[in-house]
């Protein structure tokens, strides 16, 4: 074993050179695929609706893996071994779920935006409701930890202090995301793909080596490290929260997320949809095992190692080959900069279709174009003042994204999976689960905070506080779910318009005027689609399996 670690910022001028190469690459990708396209709405949020199976599948997967995954899974994995793993696995369930259940009602719809769903499902208050609650989540969850995490990575890699990582990262994304929108995101994450992939391997093999492969690794650690289920009592991971509560904010984040969903509708048709969700449900797999599983390795390597330390004392401590470091960092921006690209344009896309658009209709494409722009600079200014707050909810990053998102997803996961299920629940009882199922969330996030600042005394609201977060997403579910239907039987039933192909029933009977494609040729991909789906699960229970 290997102890010496590198100096930070020891990295030769090969490995340099294959860091530029990369920025150069992807901000060159960027830059010709923002000239493919005019500047049109559609074009710029949407990518002229036109975007192949393999492109959404790798987007989809860059986009969900960041830098918060990179510290936060190997943090966790090195803290309590496999059980976070489970978010993972669990999410290729519920990418399955957005390619057969909701594709078909959202691209039948023609949206541009989830919360614009609402509106024709429900009414204009629970999108304007939901479009606030997502940006207030991104802040909270996704540009503020992405950057976060991303500073420290580059901390301990480069030497770089926080606020000087935050804004060379803010701008080095911003170049091509303000220029090309989503089709520059997109096309980008081809090739930041394959770069995460590739480093992350690169960087677990090594550990494996050093660690004496799988058999040396489970003979250092503790036996329930290898076990992705742990007992009700657990603080973090009790097998009731992974099993009741994780599916709750896995409907949310991959059916019902601008963020993720708004890959999907630029889909070509329905059946490029679909196998884009499939493929990113076949890549869901990898980061178990290459990037919760490096956790384990640095707990084993070095046993003093702290929760989100483990992946930057990996790439610090291996004596690699010049170039090949400069591979692994690649890799660690490549994450970074493909979520938060990601999230620019989904945040842009909210707050110009469903604040501005809706409020001035009238406005040009050039307009609703530059107005994502200005949006987009706006949140980053935003996220960078919340960084430093982090820390107050988990030194766990990835504990920290899963538990905010605890406490705002159960109400719109209750709103969408019911709302698309049974015909009778109406816009009255959707504000109303949202609102009250919102306000009950932020009490526990805002207690949460005070508690850990040493600043909350009420019994009753430090009993709240204790209650794990995914058993709180269950509870908040069900209460959310209850005040939808009673007020929506309390009230008028939704008219026609508000049900038809946008519900499940009503949307799939219109799918093949969807796909695009003569009979034949459908039935055959879609058959493939139904194959591959059955392998994929399959494999997953196998896994499971395995790892009981």
């Amino acid at each position: 074993m290997k102890t010496d670690r590198m100096l930070v910022g020891n990295i030769s001028d090969i490995d340099f050179g294959v860091i530029l190469a990369y920025f150069a690459v992807t901000v060159g990708l960027g830059i010709w695929a923002s000239r493919r396209r005019g500047d049109s709405s559609a074009n710029y949020f949407l990518a002229g609706r036109n975007v192949g199976w393999i492109a959404i599948g790798a987007s989809l997967f860059a986009t969900n893996i960041s830098s918060e995954h990179f510290i936060g899974l190997a943090g966790s994995g090195a803290a309590r071994g496999l059980a976070v793993g489970n978010f993972e696995w669990m999410a290729t369930i519920f990418i399955m779920m957005l390619g057969w259940i909701f594709v078909p009602i959202y691209l039948h719809s023609g949206i541009f935006t989830i919360p614009e769903f609402l509106e024709k499902r429900f009414n204009k208050a629970s999108r304007i409701y939901l479009t606030t609650v997502s940006i207030i989540a991104y802040i909270l969850t996704k540009i503020s930890v992405t950057l976060f995490a991303g500073s420290l990575l580059l901390q301990e890699l480069l030497g770089w202090d926080m606020y000087t990582s935050t804004i060379i990262m803010v701008v080095l994304t911003g170049i091509y995301t303000i220029m090309g929108g989503l089709g520059a995101v997109i096309y980008t994450s081809l090739i930041q793909t394959v770069i995460l992939i590739g480093g992350a391997i690169t960087l677990t093999v090594i550990g494996l080596n050093e660690v004496g492969g799988f058999t040396g690794l489970q003979e250092r650690l503790p036996a329930d490290y290898f076990s992705m289920f742990k007992p009700v009592s657990d603080p973090d991971f009790p097998w009731t929260g992974m099993v009741f509560g994780a599916p709750i904010l896995g409907i949310w984040y991959w059916c019902t997320d601008q963020y993720i969903v708004q890959r999907v509708l630029s889909a070509r048709n329905i059946n490029h949809a679909r196998s884009g969700t499939i493929l990113a449900g076949f890549l869901k797999i990898l980061p178990v095992f290459i990037l919760v599983l490096p956790g384990l390795i640095a707990a084993a390597l070095y046993p003093e190692v702290s929760g989100d330390e483990a992946y930057p004392i990996l790439v610090t401590s291996f004596v690699l080959p010049a170039g090949l470091k400069g591979v692994i960092i690649a890799s660690l921006l490549a994450a970074l900069m493909s979520s938060l690209a990601s999230c620019f344009n989904s945040t842009s896309t909210l707050f110009t279709m469903d604040f501005y658009k809706l409020f001035n209709p009238s406005a040009s494409e050039r307009r609703l174009v530059l107005m994502g722009r200005l949006a987009t600079t706006l949140m980053v200014i935003t996220a960078i003042l919340w960084v430093p707050l982090t820390r107050l909810i988990s030194s766990q990053i990835y504990i920290y994204m899963q538990s905010v998102q605890a406490y705002i997803s159960p109400p719109i996961a209750a709103v969408f999976l019911l709302g698309i299920f049974w015909k009778r629940l109406n816009g009255r009882g959707a504000i109303w689960a949202l609102a009250g199922g919102g306000i009950i969330g932020a009490v526990r996030l805002v207690s949460e905070l005070f508690y850990n600042a040493g600043q909350l005394h009420s019994v009753l609201l430090i009993g709240l506080v204790k209650i794990n977060f995914l058993h709180f997403a269950v509870y908040l579910f069900l209460v959310s779910s209850g005040i939808f239907v009673l007020v929506s039987f309390l009230s008028e039933l939704p008219r026609p318009a508000q049900v038809y192909g946008l519900t499940f029933s009503t949307a799939n009977g219109s799918q093949t005027s969807l796909v695009g494609m003569a009979g034949e040729k459908y039935a055959a991909w879609n058959r493939m689609n139904v194959a591959f789906s059955v392998l994929l699960m399959v494999i997953l229970g196998g896994l499971w399996g395995m790892f009981f």
